[in-house]
């Protein structure tokens, strides 16, 4: 197939350190190209793909100082892809609302994976407007606020199998990964350790809208003993970081998408004690590739129970349901619905 993916433009494809979407894009984009697709990536130059790239804007967004209207970029590579649209079979896109207007209104069958939370109630009004829009969800959890949408799969993450493997470290710390938010819940993270007598490790990402609430709420808990902040890392330092760690503590106070830090663990052979929220009942495994609690107690009793986990099981889940290779697949499998099927059958699906 001829496909094109449309990835967010605020990090290179795949990021440079933090950045969930594009790294997802970037593993399917791969994958697609591995199956022997003819794919082309419209993102910021300054993405590294064997498919062929678009670069729509000189580098991602994140990283460049002289963008004042983001929006800007974004309608311009709108405009770009609807340029090309004859080009290809189907069009796929990672930014949300953006598309739908203009791409329902040409020929060339499109979707849209959404990769955001969609409990806010400014997204009813705009979704509401385009009823048939073909939309993915990456976990059936995300779908609760919009379910009258036209959902045309759940496409769960992957990720590459080589890409992340354990490392033949002793585990002594548990870890926290990601992006320091009041939804992640590091304050509860770090609680948790120090009642279990467990070392924390932190490798986490502060963004500008985040910086009062960790100054505020969550510096003065960097100082206790327990807790070591290594800051953001990239994907090279995820195997040993993961490794290392007894357990991924993923303790979220919000409706999580998906969490794709959850399956990085996994491939790493490193269990996950997670919060009931969202996308979470979905990923983890109770028993098998981690636990499921629902209040910091229940954490606290996880951690104790981790050795009841065995970690070549954890990775044997992870190659069961997790890989990139499985994700292209059922995204091919959402294309060829597009393109072959029956409007009414999608809406049905």
């Amino acid at each position: 197939m001829r496909i094109a993916q449309v990835a967010p433009l605020f990090e290179a494809v795949p990021p440079k350190m933090y950045g969930g979407t594009e790294r997802v894009v970037s593993f399917l984009t791969e994958e697609l190209v591995s199956l022997g697709h003819d794919v082309t990536l419209f993102a910021s130059a300054d993405s590294v793909t064997r498919a062929r790239l678009e670069g729509v804007w000189p580098r991602a967004i994140r990283l460049d100082p002289g963008v004042h209207d983001w929006i800007a970029a974004y309608a311009r590579m709108l405009e770009l892809v609807r340029r090309r649209a004859h080009e290809f079979d189907v069009l796929h896109f990672h930014i949300d609302y953006f598309p739908l207007s203009l791409f329902s209104r040409q020929a060339t069958p499109f979707v849209s994976t959404l990769h955001g939370r969609l409990d806010l109630p400014e997204f009813k009004g705009i979704y509401e407007l385009f009823p048939n829009a073909p939309l993915i969800s990456i976990s059936d959890a995300q779908r609760r606020p919009l379910p009258n949408q036209n959902w045309v799969a759940t496409v769960l993450h992957g990720v590459p199998g080589t890409r992340l493997k354990p490392q033949p470290i002793q585990p002594s710390y548990l870890a926290f990964l990601g992006r320091i938010a009041p939804e992640k819940g590091l304050d509860r993270a770090i609680r948790i350790a120090a009642r279990a007598g467990v070392k924390l490790k932190v490798a986490a990402k502060i963004d500008a809208a985040d910086l009062d609430y960790f100054e505020s709420q969550i510096k003065p808990l960097m100082a206790a003993e327990h807790i070591e902040f290594v800051g953001e890392i990239n994907d090279a330092q995820k195997p040993e970081f993961l490794s290392g760690a007894h357990a991924l503590l993923f303790p979220i106070d919000w409706p999580e998408p998906f969490g794709l830090v959850m399956i990085e663990a996994m491939a790493c052979g490193t269990p996950v004690i997670a919060f009931r929220r969202g996308s979470v009942p979905e990923v983890v495994d109770h028993g098998v590739s981690g636990f499921i609690v629902d209040n910091e107690d229940e954490a606290v009793a996880a951690v104790g129970r981790l050795g009841r986990l065995n970690r070549h099981r954890v990775r044997a889940q992870f190659d069961r349901r997790w890989t990139s290779r499985r994700m292209a697949e059922d995204y091919l499998a959402a294309y060829r619905a597009l393109c072959f099927e029956p409007a009414s059958a999608l809406a049905a699906d």
